[in-house]
């Protein structure tokens, strides 16, 4: 029982690692690496308290250097999504009933063997799994993770604080109490971060969870899982399947339990599963949260007065960081005439300049993207943009797959403003710019609203203030994550909350209050400390 009102630590933003030459966090990160790349792992489901291996093995391989084997997991069927349903309803009571302190102890623990012990496993595993360096690695599975975990806790005190008024005689007390029921967290291959929040999110509110992370990350999941044992997350609290998505799907939509859904990934996935909510609506205990953060045609426009130099950084780094796989990279662009020679220049002595290659080179910028099936479908856009009489290839445009699946930084012109890879979500190392006459900067503000059906991210680059407020009136609600001189990528948790809305998701905020209220189902509570003895009121005399 808890016999005080506790400060939680205050939550500071983890220092990102430099990782330069001499550096003692770059021999720790190369060494791990060497060490990882020359085991084989063996990855189990965990679920309840058990390590649950089936036989039906997958190779898990780097998608740079495809050939090469890091060992495999274990893939799982409908029995093991009802077993893991099963442990994490059999956890609830005595999860919920912990007092919050000590749910806030584990997570900061966490967070602090993170920053500590297993920050080199954990950005190695990412590196090696989804190819990405070490820089980005550090961004997103060391630093974000521990900004998500430290700033979460803060903010479920700060919701718990929110208390009614009380009138005088009565006490007004409002509790926050975890949903009814079981949390399911589908979560993506690009960020190990979010793979972690998904369902680490919920737990901290008192949930349960079953997680089911993408096949093409469970390299990392499986160290996060390792974090999560020894942070002290009890048995049944997250329980990890790696159990393909239909079979996963029919369970656990059809579960009577089913309490939320916490979702990064496609948007077309995202509607199917909130179709089959809907039509399972009376097959629940209560209505689902449904939680999601879905595609993105991430925009940067540049007024006449930008800076050409900036532009062409923005477009570079906002749209080949990782190899364009992140839901908040931009990949259309719209620039004006005046700017565009110089754009144009500096954006394609920036590709002359990158070198592309495996993550073990800390040389290298850009890798490869993450598996044969997105592989060819970018180079299908990139073939049909090389065929199109409106479309120029201004850098890039090859790919080879014979050791990884390596697609060059490709910029692409096109007189279309409405041409394919001006509107559709390509997730990958592919922006398309659309040159406009300098002077009609309106009516393209209007253009980049109405072409794209999603509202994740977006950036005006201009000098001139009126401009810059133009376009954050006009596209009001064309991104849920709007910049002004910087790229549309790179939301710090704490700094800016993360989410987008139209065909984006929810826009739930990740990184905020906003997000954990979503995992709570509130229930107030009045005393009267001397109730009436008489039913009549005074207006009867």
């Amino acid at each position: 029982m808890s016999n005080g009102f506790f400060n939680v630590p205050v939550p500071k933003n983890e220092p990102v690692k430099s990782y330069a030459p001499g550096t003692p966090e770059r021999e720790e990160l190369q060494r791990t690496l060497k060490e990882l790349r020359n085991t084989q792992v063996d990855i189990p489901m965990y679920i309840g308290g058990e390590e649950v291996r089936t036989g039906n093995k997958i190779e898990i391989n780097p998608p740079h250097d495809h050939k090469h084997v890091l060992g495999h997991f274990h893939e799982g069927d409908a029995q093991h999504v009802e077993q893991a349903i099963k442990a994490a309803l059999n956890a609830r009571e005595q999860w919920a009933s912990l007092p919050w302190e000590q749910r806030a102890s584990i997570f900061l623990k966490a967070a602090d063997l993170i920053a500590g012990p297993y920050r080199a496993k954990l950005n190695a595993a990412t590196m090696l799994g989804q190819s990405k360096n070490a820089f980005q690695a550090e961004i997103d599975a060391a630093c974000e993770f521990i900004d998500f975990l430290r700033f979460n806790v803060k903010y479920m005190t700060d919701i718990y604080k929110e208390q009614p008024e009380s009138a005088p005689g009565i006490w007004n007390r409002l509790e926050y109490r975890p949903l009814e029921g079981f949390v399911f967290a589908i979560t993506p291959f690009n960020f190990t971060s979010i793979a972690g929040n998904l369902p680490a999110s919920p737990a901290l509110m008192g949930n349960v969870a079953v997680w089911k992370p993408a096949y093409t990350q469970v390299y990392s999941a499986n160290v996060l899982m390792e974090v999560f044992k020894e942070a002290g997350v009890p048995d049944g609290v997250i329980n990890m399947i790696t159990v393909d998505g239909p079979v996963a799907g029919n369970i656990v939509f059809n579960h009577p339990d089913f309490a939320g859904l916490h979702f990064t990934g496609s948007t077309g996935v995202f509607q199917h599963l909130w179709k089959t909510i809907g039509t399972n609506i009376s097959k629940y205990k209560t209505y689902p949260r449904i939680v999601g953060e879905t595609g993105g045609k991430d925009f940067i426009i540049a007024h006449r007065s930008a800076d050409a130099k900036q532009v062409a950084t923005a477009i570079t780094r906002g749209s080949f960081e990782f190899q364009g796989q992140k839901c908040s990279a931009s990949s259309r662009a719209y620039i004006p005439s005046n700017l565009w020679p110089d754009v144009k220049k500096y954006v394609v002595a920036n590709l002359k300049d990158i070198k592309m290659g495996g993550v073990e080179d800390f040389g290298n910028f850009f890798n490869a993207v993450i598996d044969k099936r997105a592989f060819d479908k970018i180079a299908k856009y990139i073939d049909d943009a090389k065929k199109s009489p409106v479309v120029e290839v201004i850098s890039g445009g090859n790919y080879d797959d014979s050791k990884g699946y390596f697609i060059e930084p490709t910029v692409l012109e096109s007189k279309d403003p409405q041409y394919t890879t001006m509107c559709e979500e390509i997730f990958g190392p592919v922006i398309t710019i659309y040159v406009y006459d300098e002077n009609n900067y309106e009516d393209t503000l209007r253009l980049l609203d109405e072409t794209s059906p999603y509202a994740l991210t977006g950036a005006v680059f201009s000098r001139d203030r009126y401009a810059a407020d133009l376009a954050t009136k006009r596209l009001v609600n064309a991104a849920g994550n709007f910049y002004i001189n910087d790229k549309p990528t790179g939301a710090v948790v704490g700094q800016q909350p993360f989410g987008g809305s139209r065909a984006s998701g929810t826009n739930d905020k990740a990184g905020s209050a906003i997000n954990l209220m979503r995992w709570v189902s509130p229930r107030t509570i009045k005393e009267t400390f001397v109730p009436p003895t008489d039913y009549k009121y005074p207006f009867m005399g």
